[in-house]
């Protein structure tokens, strides 16, 4: 039997513990005593470099996965090409990694951590800046660097005034001492820069926080001679902060006059655009005058708190479609995607007035047109010198007009035909600019007009940059202060000896490496009584 009869020792003594402890074991914790104990786990730096790895791991996702608020067009395909992986996917947020409830509880907690790791160590370090040199060791010729040296011409108290004199104009933070020695401290400014690198890690966390709540950041694609006001219905994409408001949004407005693009025509990266620059004009205020402005890749326009960027370009032929009956259903130019580095690109163009049916395009622009056996049609230049389309039919609903949200880059094709020829094989629009060709069953015609250019522009306001900057600065600045700032101290002790004073001098280097026994000679040799050989 492993039991142990009621009202033996050892029960009785565990029973009068759990009394002491209000009812509970040993181990176990009260509810104030856990929470502490999360804290202090929460809060350590093991935690912190965990969360951080965490962090990373969860921003690879990001990375590999298309994501919605990024570029819908490629997700939208990604779900079309994987359709039974798709659900999961949208389960666990994968196309929006970085609005997720999982990846923003990682990054809250990460917060949390560095908050509770850098406030305690914060106040340990003005402690450390405002403390002064500790008192002299017992037997300083125990350390490592030291000097001594006897005299019968001054007195210990001289000797050591001398000393602490000499110290402070070395500046260094002197004790003086009723027990015959002082005590002085130099490199204080090295706990200064600790501490101003762990604020300065807060600065960064409250600027970004500033520009995640107030700020906004959007996207618009405009077809190089069009313009933008800055209002929520001019963006195709959008995302504001949690605090944002509509009425802080600058009201200035641009045109896109020109655009021009530099090609490589030599090298490995023959065919890729080396520069390209938009010429804007564009006005702060409704009311204020006209400016003009070049905008290029990383120079931004900036307008009060927000700044416009030039992140992307593209072609937009011109395209239209007329209906069985005669009448334009559709024309102007049609926003096409770059698909690769020689800007092969990817368009839809859709008729919803049609008559007798509604009709869609969906295929390629090819800049540069090249056809071979092997490859099928590309493009061998990004530049427009043969500029061609190549697009299917189809023909039907398009879904447009039962009141459901549809992307401009995607084509229903759930309740359409695909138009083919009368001996049934596949029709293709097969165009070049100035070229039109007749849809079979009396569908009607398309036409390929020409070319224009389109500019990606993102429009953002981050609120709280200037601070999350100078938070890098102090960062960086701090970080110096650690890494270059050497803490070095140094004691003297004077007493009387037979008849003479007995002067020890000895220093320590906190960093590790420095030339203590070069300091201390150097010092040496400005105490009064020294021997004329450390005076030489």
């Amino acid at each position: 039997m492993s039991e142990r009869p009621q009202g033996h020792v050892d029960s009785a003594e565990s029973d009068a513990r759990r009394d002491a402890a209000g009812g509970r074991g040993p181990g176990e914790l009260s509810l104030r005593e856990l929470g502490r104990w999360t804290w202090r786990q929460l809060t350590s730096m093991r935690t912190a470099l965990v969360l951080l790895l965490l962090l990373a791991l969860a921003a690879i996702p990001g990375s590999v996965v298309p994501q919605s608020g990024v570029d819908s067009l490629k997700t939208s395909r990604w779900q079309d090409a994987h359709p039974q992986l798709t659900p999961i996917y949208e389960r666990l947020g994968l196309f929006d990694v970085y609005d997720s409830p999982w990846f923003s509880a990682i990054y809250l907690l990460l917060m949390l951590s560095l908050v509770g790791c850098i406030v305690p160590r914060t106040i340990v370090y003005a402690k450390a800046m405002r403390a002064a040199p500790p008192a002299a060791p017992r037997n300083l010729t125990r350390l490592p660097d030291h000097l001594s040296f006897t005299t019968g011409e001054h007195s210990p108290d001289e000797v050591l005034a001398a000393g602490a004199a000499e110290l402070r104009r070395r500046r260094y933070r002197v004790l003086d001492s009723t027990t015959g020695a002082v005590s002085a401290e130099r490199g204080y400014l090295r706990e200064v820069g600790n501490l101003v690198f762990h604020l300065s890690v807060l600065v960064v966390l409250v600027g970004f926080a500033l520009g995640g709540l107030f700020g906004y950041k959007g996207g618009v694609i405009l077809v190089v001679g069009n313009g933008f006001s800055n209002n929520l219905t001019q963006y195709d994409d959008f995302v504001p902060g949690s605090l944002f408001q509509p009425d802080d949004m600058e009201p200035f407005s641009f045109d896109i006059d020109s655009f021009d693009i530099e090609w490589l025509t030599s090298g490995p990266r023959k065919g890729m655009a080396r520069a390209f620059v938009s010429h804007l004009t564009y006005r702060e205020t409704p009311d204020s005058p006209e400016q003009s402005y070049d905008l290029r890749v990383n120079h931004p326009l900036t307008v009060g708190d927000t700044d416009v960027f030039l992140i992307g370009h593209g072609y937009a032929p011109v395209i239209t479609i007329r209906d069985a009956e005669g009448n334009v259903s559709y024309s102007g130019p049609t926003i096409f995607l770059p698909t690769d580095s020689t800007f092969r690109s990817f368009g839809v163009v859709k008729a919803p007035d049609a008559a007798p049916v509604q009709i869609g395009l969906e295929g390629e622009f090819y800049p540069t047109y090249a056809f071979t056996e092997e490859t099928g049609p590309f493009s061998v230049f990004g530049k427009a010198l043969n500029p061609a389309i190549s697009m299917l039919v189809y023909a039907g609903d398009l879904g447009m007009d039962d009141g459901k949200p549809q992307s401009v880059y995607a084509l229903d094709k759930d309740e359409t035909t695909l138009v083919e020829k009368p001996d049934g094989s596949m029709f293709r629009v097969d165009l070049q600019p100035g070229e039109s060709v007749d849809l079979p069953d009396d569908l009607g015609s398309v036409s390929f007009d020409g070319v224009e250019r389109w500019n990606k522009i993102q429009i953002s306001q981050t609120p709280g940059k200037e601070i999350a900057l100078g938070g890098v600065v102090l960062a960086l600045i701090g970080l110096l202060g650690s890494l270059f700032i050497r803490p070095r101290r140094v004691w003297v002790r004077a007493r009387e000896e037979q008849g003479v004073t007995l002067v020890e001098v000895a220093g320590l280097d906190r960093s590790g490496g420095g030339d203590v026994a070069g300091v201390l000679a150097e010092f040496v040799r400005a105490l009064p009584g020294a021997p004329e050989e450390e005076k030489s």
